[in-house]
């Protein structure tokens, strides 16, 4: 289920984004989702080294890197972003959430 939101975004980065989409031809609020789910990824990975991403998901991630200019098919290029974008939720949800949660129960004094 996608959420309508507005977001403000600086010139510089609207004007990347736009770029990346049309790279892809994709739109700007997919280009915006692929781009926030690598974000987590990475640094979900980075903070809890106990995580490590399906490596499937990065290799497509790296798919999507070298992807645009024709080399991938739109077929392939949707199926990367589905599974992205279900890594990103799995870290979140499964990993983040988890430890922040033992975080606060750590925190707490009696």
């Amino acid at each position: 289920m996608l959420n309508r939101y507005q977001v403000l975004i600086n010139n510089w980065l609207a004007e990347h984004i736009k770029k990346t989409a049309e790279r892809y031809d994709i739109s700007f609020s997919e280009t915006v989702r692929a781009a926030l789910c690598c974000y987590y990824i990475d640094m979900i990975a980075k903070d809890y080294p106990k995580y490590s991403p399906d490596m499937e998901s990065v290799k497509q991630r790296a798919t999507l890197k070298e992807g645009g200019y024709g080399k991938i098919r739109m077929e392939e290029l949707h199926k990367d972003l589905s599974k992205v974008y279900f890594e990103a939720r799995k870290a979140i949800e499964f990993f983040w959430a988890e430890q922040e949660h033992n975080k606060g129960k750590a925190g707490i004094k009696k």
